[in-house]
């Protein structure tokens, strides 16, 4: 089974690719918790297969808080895939605490580099150069589904060296403390009032006030709202104005 969380499209283009190649059941965790439906029953008799997005170089706390508040049976396996723009540093060592406190044997993460897509903080490729890092990434997908397909372990990623434990520890700390958060999101007067950014939001954070959209005070900075806009409507503070959005279908 495998369960993603996406913002932009990123981890749900992975899932969907090792769900063809494995002819697995796909579930999207953004719809779960936007349903809230975070603490029913998940069960399979295969093996369950993570894919999504790296914040601060560790897993999303939104899909580490779903993990620990469902019930998952049927097996003892978990496999994680992360999409990232760099690298994921020591993101399999709190991986592997969670592993450890499900009672799950981690058969591996694996990280796939795909285009940058956190526009608070960073430019995002080109289209032409997102359309190749995508491509790139075919190959290292199929040996991943191939892998999980033989119930292999992946290859073990080493964590790297003390940069990575800052990276991992503090910044990420940091990262949540500062930055994630909804106040820097604004409407512009491109804005039609058409809703799309509340169905995007999996955390049920934005509403539409006299057709337009309003933020509360829960946010994961996954950047659909702002990415998956028809209009480009949607802005983060004095940071966005002039980038390009990146959103894959």
């Amino acid at each position: 089974m495998i369960l993603y969380f996406t913002g932009t499209g990123n981890s749900r283009y992975v899932a969907r690719k090792i769900a063809e190649e494995i002819n697995d059941e796909i579930i999207s965790i953004n719809e779960l918790i936007k349903h809230e439906s975070t603490e029913e029953l998940i069960s399979t008799d295969r093996p369950f297969i993570f894919v999504c997005p790296t914040y601060a170089w560790r897993l999303p706390r939104v899909v580490t808080d779903f993990i620990r508040k469902t019930k998952f049976s049927g097996n003892n396996k978990a496999y994680f895939i992360m999409t990232c723009g760099e690298d994921t540093s020591k993101a399999i060592n709190y991986i592997q605490k969670l592993c450890n406190d499900k009672d799950w044997q981690l058969k591996g993460m694996a990280e796939v580099i795909m285009p940058e897509n956190y526009i608070a903080l960073f430019d995002v490729p080109d289209k032409e150069t997102s359309n190749k890092i995508i491509e790139e990434s075919s190959h290292l997908i199929y040996k991943i589904a191939s892998d999980i397909r033989d119930e292999k372990d992946f290859e073990i990623v080493e964590p790297s060296g003390f940069g990575g434990t800052i990276k991992s520890g503090i910044t990420n700390i940091a990262f949540y403390k500062f930055i994630v958060h909804a106040k820097g999101f604004y409407s512009t007067k491109q804005c039609i009032g058409c809703g799309k950014c509340v169905d995007l939001c999996p955390l049920n954070n934005i509403s539409l006030k006299d057709k337009q959209p309003r933020w509360g005070n829960k946010c994961t900075h996954c950047m659909a709202c702002i990415c998956g806009c028809p209009t480009k409507a949607i802005e983060y503070k004095n940071k966005t104005q002039t980038k390009e959005r990146y959103y894959l279908k």
